[in-house]
């Protein structure tokens, strides 16, 4: 009898596992066959073109912000499991008041530039909403705005319960016309199947045209990757900087601003690392600068800090970063720079703001 029941044990558990497997096999091939495979090169969108804004030149000044808005999802009172603390998804009371606080600290502002990060269009995670419209809307219609996807996919499988649709990316905002905007494809670290639901990173590049000028303004967004074994980063980093410099040859003035996931020279000194087994970022070191650019960040205030806790800024178990800033060519003057110290309320990053002048 107990041979029996031991049999029948045995034939049910089998059919469950194969039921467990089919299902992953359906899933990954699924996810394959939905895989965001974006070109190297792609046309993004540029709305509120047929507003008239003020026009730019060689000799003016401008404010540029970056800002990653952890897709008003990684508040105050947040943490995430990929930073060893355990949340997945906010409630939608949080997600409500992040994106509005957020919306309402991009007004106040008022910069020429906005740079921003993880902004989601239609992700489970943030509960459908276009959150890149709502901060258009926010600003005014005196703002271009682009949008470029770096994360899409139907369905991200984990952890559990699973983060599900994501659609998410990088948006630029400028006061000034635009000539053109384009998406342009970074490394991807991750081989398949983590590919099929991972990050595709990218350049957001946004073409201002120069009053009096056959010059351009090239303004850069990015996200560099955050959670590889550093050598995406790296990768990353160099077609960056290769696209820059070749932008600088051709005459243009370029501002790259945006979360590089990589500490700036000098963090370090202000912000050490206190546990190395959560997550740490890469460092930006000097000589990847040609002669003349230069780093633009804040040394004295963090721009981003650790999701292994709930934000509590005299905890020992608190870590900051300066991750957040810009890179310019030698031919745009670095007047300020400055970290808003937010203190983290609606996203896990503090803003960067810098005054510059395009050198007559």
């Amino acid at each position: 009898m107990a041979k029996k029941v031991l049999k029948r044990v045995g034939i049910v558990a089998g059919a469950i596992l194969g039921v467990v497997l089919l299902a992953v096999v359906g899933l990954v091939a699924w996810l394959t066959v939905r895989e965001y495979r974006p070109a190297a090169v792609e046309d993004v969108e540029v709305l509120n073109q047929g507003v008239q804004t003020p026009p730019l030149a060689p000799g003016d000044g401008l404010t540029v912000m970056t800002q990653n808005t952890g897709y008003a999802g990684l508040g105050r009172d947040s943490d995430f499991f990929m930073d060893g603390g355990k949340d997945v998804k906010p409630t939608s009371e949080q997600m409500d008041t992040n994106r509005e606080g957020l919306a309402a600290h991009l007004s106040e502002q008022g910069a020429d530039i906005y740079f921003l990060q993880e902004v989601d269009t239609d992700s489970s995670r943030s509960y459908g909403i276009d959150q890149s419209q709502r901060y258009l809307e926010r600003l005014g219609t005196f703002y271009r705005s682009s949008h470029a996807l770096n994360y899409s996919c139907d369905f991200v499988p984990y952890p559990l319960p699973p983060i599900g649709k994501v659609h998410s990316g990088l948006q630029t905002l400028s006061r000034f016309s635009v000539d053109s905007a384009q998406r342009i494809a970074l490394p991807c670290p991750f081989s398949w199947p983590v590919s099929t639901a991972n990050l595709k990173r990218c350049l957001l590049v946004n073409y201002v045209p120069l009053e009096g000028s056959d010059k351009q303004l090239v303004l850069v967004n990015l996200h560099l990757e955050a959670y590889d074994d550093g050598e995406g980063k790296a990768a990353q980093t160099k077609m960056l900087m290769d696209f820059l410099t070749d932008q600088y040859e051709k005459g243009n003035y370029v501002i790259a601003g945006g979360d590089f996931n990589q500490t700036f020279p000098g963090a370090l000194d202000a912000f050490p690392i206190k546990d190395a087994s959560l997550w740490t970022p890469g460092v930006l070191e000097e000589d990847i600068l040609p002669e003349g650019w230069q780093f633009a960040c804040d040394l004295s205030t963090p721009s981003c800090r650790l999701l292994n806790q709930p934000y509590d800024p005299d905890s020992e178990d608190t870590q900051f970063y300066i991750i957040d800033g810009f890179i310019l060519s030698p031919n745009v003057a670095l007047n300020s720079v400055e970290t808003l110290d937010c203190q983290f309320e609606y996203t896990d990053h503090n803003p960067v703001l810098i005054q510059v002048t395009l050198e007559a």
